[in-house]
């Protein structure tokens, strides 16, 4: 018995835990943005963003883009994508302001496959 309660107390305590792990939306729409206004993107798209390309200064990022190609040809980047990508985050901020974080993380979800993989 005394297993069972000690059981049920460490789900309940890990499913009250569990969402404040997750990342935001507000967090993932800044993320995003920073990637689709980087170096790589604007390689993709051949347009200079209006601030000028950022960069992740991320210490797991690339010297360079990896050789060759995508494994998997759908997450390959396209320009139109890119802008498409760009023009969907404003839906997703909007979303995120009227405290709708499901219809946002499913817009933000859209965002990055639309956008593909970036270099």
């Amino acid at each position: 018995m005394r297993i069972v309660q000690n059981a049920t107390a460490a789900i309940i305590l890990l499913g009250s835990v569990a969402p404040a792990l997750a990342i935001s939306c507000k967090e993932e729409i800044s993320t995003i943005e920073r990637r689709l206004n980087s170096a790589g993107a604007e390689k993709v798209t051949g347009v200079k963003p209006d601030q000028g390309a950022t960069s992740s200064n991320s210490p797991k990022a690339l010297d360079e883009q990896p050789k060759g190609e995508p494994s998997d040809p759908s997450t390959k980047p396209s320009g139109p994508g890119v802008l498409n990508a760009k023009a969907m985050i404003e839906k997703a901020r909007d979303q995120e302001k009227a405290g709708d974080e499901k219809g946002c993380q499913d817009t933000m979800t859209k965002v990055k496959e639309t956008a593909g993989a970036l270099p």
